[in-house]
């Protein structure tokens, strides 16, 4: 029973929940604690693909951490950040610059803090953009794990590991400067109140005026209490507030929509005005031979292919509104010793966030586009206004005011039994969770003159007032307030989501070499919409509120697992595993059987881990396949009230696929030397319509290869009584395809691009300064792909942190 009795001790330091640390609590929890310092050099354990807190040699399921000493060293502060130090791990495409929005291998990902649910994914449009002041480290599960951690995304889970309460007395003052007037003062302190209680409490405030005038302000307070109720049970309970305004640029650097195929194949640097032809049946915008001469002047060489550089400038109307995000979570947490050989775990979290911004949705520069046989057809042509021509005019704009509100509750209950069969050590988990996401959603929709509405008798009923933007490179903005411009209230709904589930899991330690793991479990999704009602001139179909309408579907879902080590230092393992989830947690239902089935995934992973330098380097190289299943798309041989009645209205076959191979390794080699390296060979395809021109495409915004670097080296300079750590890395990002077949730039993609970074840190008895430089070189790149353009990143920027420990 000694892999229990350890698996147990450490489960509780790193499954979120640390243990008790009173004095009273003796020789069981000094192991406990020494061993959770022990593995934060290299850690070789985690709880989080199993709850049960397996080594990650035995572990059959592809976990990636992310530890404290890397996190600091890289200066990093938000989730986005992140994202270098875990392969596979990549921006999604089309966020219009809202949140987080990641995706693990090109599929959706799940964000949690220490396993609850922590905001967003599942088709949500409204995101938090989750910082770290309150992370101690970060673990990344790849593929579904509905079984362990109920209604969830496809690629998997990203799990942040939060601060908790010490009996050990620790204050620290944490400040920070850096370019575009950025600061941050945080303050951390801890200790016991009681031999049986302890506290802890996070805050911080910090903002900046950001990069290309993208500003930020963020305030932030965690707080939390540890209840030590004996040598058994232990209660954490835990409250975080949060409030930010973050800027929203949606639109980035857009792509110039030039289509290639339309002058037979000739690239925007090669035509002339004598090739961008009118349409012969006078049905498009008809332009003179000096407007077509001064349209193809106006071309580069890349339009059509990728983003327009403005350099630091951007489309971001002064009438857009931050991001205003306010967040409220409070979780109970229980951990129950009941023997040597049964635990419980028990969560409870109630969470709510509400979001309000306003965000432009398009700015499209039309420049030459022979669509559906027509050329140049209005409103998908340059502008020409009183016989002039703007070639690099914006049409089509559409500014969307949003104002969301989602209370969520969160039960999870965990039991694990160990016991012996025979020879063979064996562990049990009985697991149950219950969520409901209630979310309250309204948005509200402004154009410009190209939006007109009809009604059924022909006439207008409404036309967009937003002035055009003549000029992309110096925008002439609307003035006054959003309201102004007769906005049109476009969603109007109250949508609910339900899941609960029971599982059941088996993991055996058959011998020294072979474990094997098989979870499954029941889950069932209960979804409801009501709709309130939307502006008549908008959609008179949808004007009038509906009643409440609901669907629930249910099934199986499972992981099979097994790992053979080879030697103490090398293991193989396979991992097969199936999800579910809710198709989207806003989208509408109609209470009928034209609601559709839950979205189903499925992964498999052939992977090999090797250790080494006395267990401290651990690295993985995993084979994959993961998949998004069951998507819907139209039979285009339905039309509505002449199809016969065995004629489908939709097929649910499509998909969502990536397949690739991984590598993560960290290393701490010795005293002076530490190594973070990874990198993904991925292909993510979009199967969903094979009716489609676009079928069988690159998901947008997700690269080929990534790969990454970060190396410290700890050094005695100058005489100094500490060494200085001296750390560089670097971050290679294969271009990223835009796939906007629809928009006539089927080829768009986001260049390719390599950053390096450097830090230089000082760390005394109770202090330590660092400063970091980010983009060391100064290089001009896209950070994401976004709607039809790219993110501009970062140009080189400096950051000076200092803390003081008490």
């Amino acid at each position: 029973m000694k892999r229990f009795q350890y698996s147990l001790l450490t489960l509780a330091c790193l499954n979120a929940n640390l243990a008790m640390a009173n004095e009273s609590q003796v020789n069981s929890d000094i192991e406990r604690i020494s061993v959770y310092e022990q593995q934060n050099r290299v850690v070789m354990n985690s709880g989080l693909a199993t709850k049960s807190d397996m080594s990650l040699m035995e572990t059959p399921a592809p976990v990636v951490i992310v530890d404290k000493a890397l996190i600091e060293s890289q200066g990093i502060d938000s989730l986005q950040d992140v994202i270098r130090n875990v392969s596979g791990l990549t921006q999604a495409g089309n966020n219009y610059g809202i949140g987080d929005n990641l995706v693990i291998r090109g599929l959706g990902a799940n964000y949690t803090y220490d396993g609850m649910y922590g905001g967003a994914g599942l088709g949500n449009t409204f995101n938090p953009t989750r910082s770290l002041t309150n992370v101690e480290s970060i673990e990344v599960l790849k593929g579904p794990a509905t079984g362990l951690y109920g209604m969830g995304s496809a690629g998997g889970v990203i799990n942040l590991i939060e601060k908790k309460p010490q009996f050990n007395e620790q204050h620290t003052l944490e400040m920070d400067i850096g370019q575009w007037d950025s600061y941050s003062l945080a303050l951390d302190s801890t200790n016991a109140i009681t031999d049986d209680l302890a506290y802890r409490v996070m805050a911080k405030t910090a903002s900046s005026d950001g990069f290309r005038d993208l500003k930020e302000q963020r305030d932030e307070i965690y707080s939390s209490l540890k209840y030590v109720l004996n040598d058994q049970q232990s209660f954490v309970l835990s409250g975080a507030y949060i409030k930010d305004a973050i800027a929203v640029d949606s639109i980035g650097h857009p792509i110039r929509i030039f289509n290639s195929e339309s002058v037979n194949g000739l690239t925007a640097g090669e035509v002339s005005g004598a090739d961008l032809v009118n349409d012969p049946t006078a049905s498009g915008l008809q332009l003179s031979e000096a407007q077509r001469n001064e349209l193809a002047n106006s071309l580069a060489s890349n339009d059509g292919l990728t983003p327009f550089n403005f350099g630091t400038n951007g489309i971001i109307s002064p009438m857009a509104k931050d991001n205003e995000g306010e967040e409220l979570r409070f979780k109970l947490a229980h951990n129950y010793y009941i023997s040597d050989d049964l635990f419980l775990n028990q969560q409870l979290q109630y969470r709510n966030y509400t979001s309000s911004f306003a965000r432009q949705t398009g700015a499209y520069n039309y420049v030459y586009w022979n669509r559906r046989g027509i050329i140049n057809q209005d409103p998908r042509a340059p502008l020409v206004v009183d016989n002039v021509l703007h070639p690099f005019a914006a049409r089509r704009q559409e500014y969307r005011q949003v104002e969301a509100d989602e209370k969520s509750w969160q039960y999870f209950l965990d039991l694990r039994y160990d016991f012996m069969l025979g020879n063979i050590e064996n562990e049990l988990l009985v697991n149950a969770n219950y969520e409901d996401r209630d979310i309250r959603f309204k948005q509200y929709s402004i154009y410009d003159a190209d939006k007109v509405i009809k009604n059924n008798d022909g006439e207008v009923i409404y036309q967009g007032a937003l002035p055009y933007i003549f000029d992309i490179r110096q925008p002439n903005w609307p003035t006054g307030e959003f309201a102004d411009y007769d906005p049109l209230k476009t969603s109007d709904y109250n949508k609910k989501v339900q899941a609960w589930g029971v599982g059941l899991q088996h993991v055996a330690y058959i011998n020294d070499k072979i474990t094997t793991r098989i979870g499954v479990a029941h889950n069932r999704i209960k979804q409801s919409y009501e709709h309130f009602g939307v502006d008549p001139r908008y959609s008179q179909s949808r004007a009038n509120p509906t009643p409440e309408a609901n669907t629930s579907d249910s099934g199986l879902t499972y992981n099979l697992g097994a790992t053979y080590q080879v030697n103490a230092d090398m293991a193989l393992f396979l991992n097969h595993s199936k999800g579910r989830t809710a198709y989207s947690v806003l989208g509408s239902v109609a209470g009928n059987e034209a609601d559709r089935d839950d979205s189903e995934s499925v992964s498999n992973d052939l992977g090999f881990r090797f250790k080494a330098f006395d267990d401290q380097l651990l690295a993985s190289i995993v084979v994959f396949e993961s998949a998004r299943t069951n998507l819907e798309y139209a039979n285009p041989l339905y039309e509505a009230g002449v199809s016969a009645p065995n004629v489908v209205e939709s097929f649910f076959d499509g998909e969502e696929q990536t397949k690739g191979v991984e590598i993560d390794l960290n290393a701490y080699l010795n005293d002076q030397w530490k190594v973070n390296i990874n990198g993904v060979y991925q292909d993510a395809r979009d199967k969903t319509n094979p009716n489609s021109s676009s079928f069988d495409t690159r998901q947008k915004g997700v690269p080929y290869v990534t790969a990454s670097s970060w190396v410290t080296y700890s050094a005695a300079l100058f005489e100094l009584p500490h060494a200085v750590d001296l750390s560089a890395g670097l971050t290679f990002v294969d271009k990223r395809s835009t796939n906007s077949s629809s928009f006539g730039i089927d080829n768009g993609y986001v260049p390719a691009y390599t950053v390096y970074d450097a830090a230089v840190s000082y760390k005394a008895d109770n202090w330590q300064m660092q400063l970091n430089i980010n983009n060391l070189f100064n290089k001009n790149y896209y950070s994401k792909a976004m709607f039809l353009g790219g993110m501009p990143g970062e140009e080189r920027n400096a950051k000076l942190s200092f803390s003081y420990t008490l």
